[in-house]
Formats: structure tokens, C-alpha cells, sequence
């Protein structure tokens, strides 16, 4: 009788824990699954593959935050794979002197941190064109007179930061992935004060990806976002030509950056060598201003492979390049190309929290100093989605929210309030 008891209660004891077990774990799945669905509705996408976007992910992951990144190109596709990289640390007034400065140090310690081979200090000449005299640069041995114009000022070949930046946050867990985002899904918000809150990214697939935070940092296309959030983005698109050329040993060995006048043929050369030899050039003259429509879907300007050079302004950017050197005379560039950089009507950039909707975000329109306001932009950034508020930067006057009594023409490069490019 004792036996039989014994076998009894020890059957008992194991089909208890077992049934106990499996209970346990299947509360652990659920408990997975509710988790799983609730990260995903937290989770934070970055529309954009540009530098700022690029910046904006690497800064979010090294505060713990690991974002999508939605693309519908290719990292560094437009502007960020195409400009000059030029950087001036004292150039900004009023609002933007703290996005030169604090960008401008900050664009050194990534170069530590991300090991940029391109990033360099490099002094900056200014050049009248037309009559001989005399040069700091003896490469400039046609007609040319040079001055110093700045001793503090860098550059960077933003297509080598835009990608270890994006690489970088990829390695601390942000993700990436291709495809055009067509449609931001809202519904009601319970906080008081904002009339909805963000639910879903609609792809052009038809993909939908579920989050609550979206940061719109897509360059002049980030016009798409009126739509998307029906408020206001009054933002063209500048589309200029520019031109590479390699091998150019001379100057490699004896680097400047130039700022020339406006010569006979329309252009006002920008000049930028690279520690690799190449040596870039913009301020070829024509831009083309483009429109929101044109940017938008069905516009002939409405994706970054339909953004293309103006032969008639390569031809006149070569004529100059000749004209104030020597080097430059008959030479064809290795490569021309062309962009467009983000500008609003004020010329200042709209970062900040989009108004009535919660989770929200705008990141764009950094006119032509998107590679040098990068680095601050995505830690400004990151710092609002995390903390609420930027620490490191005064974000008020780039509010979105901002867009009344809008003054023209701050759309070129400045020293203070002085213009010195297109």
C-alpha cells in the first residue's frame, strides 16, 4: 500500500511540474511576443540616406537608441555624395555661429573616432580673377591674384564620412534598408496638446513599419513631408554643377582652398583639393532653382538619379579653371556631376519637433552648409528625441513651426554677413 501511495504522489509531483513548466514557458513566449510588438511600435526611422540622416543614426545609437533607416537610393546618393566638404568654423552669424562652431570641432573628433583619411585643416585663399599679380598658391600662375582669406578652415569628403557614419551606427545595432517611403500613419493622441501621434511608415511596396518616432532627413525632398504631416515646408532645391579632377600632384603638395570672383565666363569658382590628388570644383554659375512640385512624385526632379550636370556650365567652370592656372588649361575633368542642397526661404535650417504631432520630427534644409552642419545636427537630434530638448544647441530658431515673415537671399556662402559664394 505504501508503494502504490508513493508511485502515486511521485506521478502526481511530475505531471504537476511539467504542466507547471510548460506553463511557464508558454507565459515567457507571450510575454516575448508582447514585447517583440511592443518595441516595434516604439521603434524610431530615420527617412533618409544622406549625411544628415547618416549623422542623426549614429548619434541616436550612441545614446542606446538603434533606429531604421529607410533609403530609397543608396547612402550618400545626392548632395552627400556629390559636394565639396568644405568646412569654416567662423563663417555663421546670429543663429547659425553655434552650427558652425560646435559642428566644426565636432567634425574633427569624428575623424578620430571614425578614422576619416579625408578630414584635414587647410587654409583658404581668396582670388580675384582676370589680371596676373601676385599668389600664396604658385599653382595659381595664370590669371589670378591671391590673398590669405582664412587660416582656420578644413575639409572632408563627405561620401567617406556618410558612410562610416552610417556604418558605425549599423554596427552599434541600427538597421538599414532600402525603399521610398510614400505615407506617414497617424492616429489620436492621448497626450494633451498634440492632436495625433505617429503609428506606422508606409513604403511604396506597401510595406508598413510600425514605430513612434519618425525623423525626416531627406535633403530637399524632405518637402514630401507637407503632405505627410499637412503642415507647411516652404524648402527648393539649388541644383549646381560641379567638377572632380584627379592626379593633380601639384596641388596635392601645395593645398588651398579658393574662393574666386565672378569671371567673364559666369562662374565664381569654389576650388577644393583633397588629400587623394582630386582637386573639386563648384560655383560654376546657372543654377537651377527647383520647386516643390518638381521635387515631388512625377516631377523631373523627383528622385536623386534624374539629377544631372549642365554641360553648358562644365564647359564654363573648365574655361575658368584655366584661365587662373596652368594645370587647369585643356584639361577635361575626370568627372562631372551634379546636386541639389536644401534650401529654405530664410536660408536657416528646419530641425525640431513637427507641431500637433507627437513623435514627429523634421531634419533638412541646411542650404549649402549640409556637410559642415551635419555632426551637430544629428547630436542635436538625437539629443531632443532622447532627452526632449537639445542640450548642445539653441534648436528655437529652426523650429518648424517658424515659416512666417520669410526674408530672401541667404541662400549662398557667407563669412558673417559678407557673401562669398553662390
Amino acid at each position: 500500500l505504501f508503494l502504490i501511495i508513493f508511485i502515486f504522489c511521485l506521478t502526481h509531483s511530475i505531471q504537476s511540474l511539467t504542466t507547471s513548466g510548460t506553463s511557464s514557458r508558454i507565459k515567457a513566449h507571450l510575454l516575448k511576443l508582447n514585447s517583440m510588438e511592443s518595441d516595434q511600435s516604439e521603434r524610431v526611422v530615420v527617412c533618409g540616406g544622406g549625411i544628415v540622416a547618416a549623422s542623426i543614426a549614429y548619434h541616436l545609437t550612441k545614446k542606446g537608441i538603434k533606429p531604421i533607416v529607410i533609403e530609397r537610393s543608396k547612402i550618400g546618393a545626392a548632395a552627400s555624395g556629390k559636394a565639396g566638404g568644405f568646412l569654416a568654423r567662423d563663417w555663421g552669424s546670429g543663429s547659425t555661429s553655434q552650427l558652425h562652431t560646435k559642428s566644426f570641432d565636432l567634425h574633427e573628433k569624428l575623424a578620430n573616432e571614425l578614422n576619416i583619411e579625408s578630414y584635414r585643416k587647410i587654409p583658404t585663399l581668396s582670388v580675384q580673377v582676370g589680371k596676373k599679380g601676385k599668389n600664396v598658391a604658385s599653382w595659381l600662375d595664370r590669371q589670378a591674384t591671391s590673398t590669405l582669406m582664412d587660416n582656420n578652415t578644413a575639409q572632408v569628403t563627405p561620401m567617406e564620412l556618410t558612410q562610416k557614419l552610417m556604418s558605425a551606427a549599423k554596427e552599434n545595432g541600427a538597421e538599414f534598408m532600402i525603399g521610398t517611403v510614400s505615407d506617414i500613419e497617424m492616429e489620436d493622441s492621448e497626450n494633451t496638446g498634440k492632436l495625433k501621434k505617429i503609428k506606422s511608415v508606409v513604403l511604396e511596396s506597401g510595406e508598413t513599419i510600425a514605430c513612434s518616432i519618425v525623423i525626416v532627413a531627406m535633403g530637399p525632398w524632405s518637402v514630401l513631408a507637407e503632405e505627410w504631416f499637412n503642415i507647411p515646408i516652404p524648402m527648393e532645391g539649388i541644383k549646381s554643377t560641379s567638377l572632380v579632377y584627379k592626379d593633380m600632384e601639384d596641388i596635392k603638395n601645395e593645398p588651398y582652398a579658393l574662393f574666386c570672383s565672378e569671371d567673364t565666363n559666369g562662374c565664381h569658382l569654389e576650388v577644393y583639393p583633397r588629400p587623394n590628388g582630386e582637386v573639386y570644383i563648384c560655383g560654376c554659375g546657372g543654377s537651377d532653382y527647383v520647386n516643390a512640385g518638381r521635387l515631388k512624385k512625377g516631377g523631373d526632379c523627383s528622385k536623386p538619379e534624374l539629377i544631372k550636370e549642365d554641360e553648358k556650365r562644365v564647359e564654363a567652370a573648365g574655361k575658368s579653371f584655366g584661365t587662373i592656372s596652368n594645370l587647369g588649361k585643356d584639361l577635361k575633368p575626370s568627372l562631372v556631376q551634379s546636386c541639389m542642397r536644401p534650401c529654405p526661404p530664410d536660408g536657416l535650417p528646419i530641425m525640431g519637433k513637427v507641431p500637433n504631432v507627437e513623435g514627429a520630427y523634421i531634419c533638412a534644409g541646411h542650404n549649402c552648409w549640409g556637410i559642415l552642419w551635419a555632426p551637430i545636427s544629428g547630436l542635436a537630434m538625437s539629443e531632443l528625441v532622447k532627452d526632449g530638448f537639445s542640450e548642445t544647441i539653441d534648436l528655437t530658431p529652426f523650429s518648424p513651426s517658424r515659416f512666417m515673415n520669410l526674408k530672401e537671399g541667404k541662400r549662398g556662402k557667407k563669412v558673417g554677413q559678407i557673401s562669398v559664394g553662390e
